[in-house]
This record gives structure tokens, C-alpha cells and sequence, in this order.
């Protein structure tokens, strides 16, 4: 199961409409490694916030997938997630464009029943991997009501809120810089705000954290070093010592 936290200036599948590359490797063959480059590009694009995985125990035919750290904010408040149907000749289930908002709330929780559909990529009527490209390329359609299935779910997605992180405050949000941003080994945290910074963590793009720093300072710059860090996209969040926060992308090269 793979997927993305994002805004709606993105959409990384739909029906009715041709099938991505990710989305036809996901559904053909469980390969999430194109499906990747397509969020984080999306990320990189300021799109997408944060890439989701989880396993299935590929022996288990009414198996489930679980991700803990799955993190959304205002600005990135959607959630989308693909998994194979395995086997089959381009059959996958999922969500797309999902809202985790309720007005100016989150949603405590939701249930979704999910259904087949068709990635539209490959010929084959049954739970095969043997079979040629459909050419041309169709659009991915449902395949409710459609041989070997019918109207009842292939799975059901359970989304249950852990936890309501302390809303930044505008002038917090805003006045809180890095630089250089993509960087190679330092950054520089600027805060122009009357806040004083209290902590540094540093998240990876599957929502690990991988460093944190206590400050408890009043100066208005800290110099971060980040040699310890392989290149790659992460999450800065920046606490102050009133409670609030600023969540920033940072790209190490």
C-alpha cells in the first residue's frame, strides 16, 4: 500500500483518465519504485507532503497494512493510497484526493469501502500476470459488476485521528526561514518573529524522525549542521517556546 499526503493542486490517479506509470507499475506488478519518483516530484513541487507505505503479508489473503506516522496539515490536508490486487493482469484498489478535513475540524474518524478497478494497461479477465499490453492504453475504469467480481468491497480503509499537533500561528508560520534550501551540508534557521525557537526536529519523507535539537534561545538565527543526514527531502518543524510551530520542506543535495 503507497500513497501521499498532498494538496489539491495534485491528482496521481483518476478515473476515466489514463494511467500514470506509477500507477500502471503498482497495479501490475506491486512495484512502488516509479509511484515514488512521482510523489516526490510532486513534494519537490510543493504539491505533496508525504510519502506513505505499508506491507502486506503477501501470504495472507485477508491481510492488512497499517501506517502509523501519517501526517496532514491545512495546506496539505488530502490523502491518496494505491495496492495491488495480486495477482491479476492491471487490477488495483485505493483512494484518491480523500479530505481529511471537516469544515475548519479534522475528521475524527472515517471509513471507506474500496472497490476494484482497472489500470487499463494490460489485457485479462483473470487472476493471471501472464497477459499482453492493452494497446492502445485504455483509462482506468471500475470494475464493479465486472467478471470474476461483483458489487461487494475487496477492502476496507479505517482512518482513525492520533493526535492534533499546535495550529502555527500566522506570524510564526511565516517568520520562520532556511537557507540555503536545497542545501548540502548546513541551514540556517531565521526567525523574524517575537518567538523564541524552543526545538529543531527533522523528519524524513515517511515521517521518522531522524534529528532533533533543544535550543530554548532568543537569538533570531541558528546554524544547523547536517552532515549526519543523507541527501534526500525532509520536514523541518520548528517549535517555540509558546507552543506553536512551523513546518518547513528542506532538500539536501
Amino acid at each position: 500500500m503507497v500513497g501521499a499526503t498532498h494538496n489539491s493542486s495534485i491528482t496521481f490517479w483518476e478515473a476515466g483518465e489514463l494511467a500514470p506509470l506509477g500507477i500502471e507499475n503498482v497495479a501490475e506488478r506491486g512495484d512502488n519504485a516509479e509511484i515514488f519518483n512521482e510523489v516526490n516530484d510532486a513534494i519537490l513541487a510543493g504539491n505533496a507532503y508525504q510519502w506513505l507505505q505499508a506491507d502486506f503479508d503477501i501470504f495472507d489473503a485477508l491481510g492488512s497494512a497499517t501506517l502509523t506516522t501519517v501526517t496532514v496539515s491545512e495546506d496539505f490536508p488530502l490523502l491518496t493510497l494505491v495496492s495491488m490486487i495480486a495477482p491479476s493482469p492491471d487490477w488495483f484498489t485505493g483512494v484518491r484526493n480523500v479530505s481529511l478535513r471537516n469544515g475548519s475540524n479534522w475528521e475524527n474518524n472515517i471509513s471507506i469501502d474500496l472497490f476494484p478497478y482497472d489500470a487499463g494497461t494490460e489485457e485479462g479477465t483473470d487472476y493471471n500476470t501472464s497477459n499482453a499490453a492493452t494497446n492502445p492504453q485504455g483509462n482506468i475504469m471500475s470494475l464493479v459488476n465486472v467478471a470474476p467480481f461483483n458489487t461487494k468491497k475487496v477492502a476496507t480503509l479505517n482512518i482513525n485521528l492520533e493526535s492534533v499537533l499546535s495550529i502555527p500561528t500566522n506570524d510564526f508560520k511565516t517568520g520562520i526561514k532556511l537557507s540555503p534550501n536545497p542545501t548540502n551540508d548546513k541551514i540556517t534557521i531565521s526567525n523574524t518573529t517575537s518567538e523564541s525557537v524552543d526545538s529543531i526536529e527533522i523528519f524524513d519523507v515517511i515521517g521518522k524522525s531522524v534529528k532533533k535539537v533543544q535550543l530554548k534561545t532568543t537569538s533570531n538565527q541558528t546554524i544547523l549542521n547536517l552532515k549526519d543526514l543523507n541527501a534526500g527531502i525532509y520536514l523541518v518543524r520548528i517549535s517555540s517556546l509558546q507552543g506553536n510551530s512551523s513546518l518547513k520542506k528542506l532538500i539536501i543535495k
